[in-house]
Formats: structure tokens, sequence, C-alpha cells
């Protein structure tokens, strides 16, 4: 069975470009984190926002924040996959992150069953803001 490379936004290059463009110390866990993704789903959509890669199923499923001593996973819908996994961390409604210090945690088995899960789940659309009509606002009172 041949792979297909995963698919990409026309930014493809500016993602190449991103990834070169970080400093030594990290670009290795950065790169190792975008394996991974693209390991366990190859169909994802890597794009580039916020100046941070994103991977997008049917909403958003992931994006990489660098800092000087480690890479964030961050897990878009974490907030809900944070009782089964609890190296998950942070305390927002719904995008939690998971922080990576190596290549080799990069590669865990760990990291490997949290993008698995935040994967199955955007799958079922939970979780996901579904597109359309934004919601009719309520009346206050009568006008006048």
């Amino acid at each position: 069975m041949t792979r297909r490379p995963p698919a990409t936004t026309p930014g493809a290059g500016a993602l190449a470009a991103l990834f070169a463009g970080l400093p030594a110390g990290y670009r290795a866990t950065a790169l190792a984190l975008r394996d991974a993704i693209r390991a366990v789903a190859p169909d994802l959509r890597e794009s580039i926002k916020w100046n941070n890669p994103f991977w997008t199923g049917r909403a958003d499923v992931f994006c990489l924040q660098c800092y000087s001593d480690h890479v964030n996973l961050g897990v878009m819908q974490g907030a809900e996959l944070a009782r089964r996994f609890p190296r998950i961390e942070g305390t927002g409604r719904s995008m939690r992150h998971l922080k990576v210090a190596s290549v080799a945690e990069a590669r865990s088995p760990e990291v490997v069953r949290v993008l698995r899960a935040a994967v199955d789940h955007d799958r079922r659309g939970a979780g996901a803001k579904p597109a359309g009509k934004a919601p009719r606002r309520r009346s206050t009172g009568p006008a006048g």
C-alpha cells in the first residue's frame, strides 16, 4: 500500500519555512511531533494560524507552540480528554496542552495515544463547532 502525503493547505512552503526557522533547541522535537501527527492522521490539513502550525480535520485538532525548553502540543478539545490522559495540562474551557521536552517523548506511546484519541474525537464530530448560521439573539424586552 502506498502512503499518500498528508493533506496540506496552499501554504505548505510557508509551513516548511516555519519549521526550518525554529531554533535548533526545539526544532527536532517540533518535527518529531509533526511526524507523529502525520503518522496517526495523514488526512489532517496542515496550516499556519497565529504563526503556529495547526492540523485540522472537521475542526482544528492540534497546534504546536514552541517555548525555550519544550514544545506544547495544543489539543483543541483537550478538556474533554484530560480525565483519560492526566498529562494533559491547562485550564481552558476546551483547549489544553501536553508539554513535550524531547524527540523521545514526542515519539512515546503516551503521546501517540493522546494523538489518536484527539483524532477519534474530531472524526466523531464531538466538540466541533457546527458550520452554519449564527444563533438568533433573544429579545430582552419590548422595543421602544
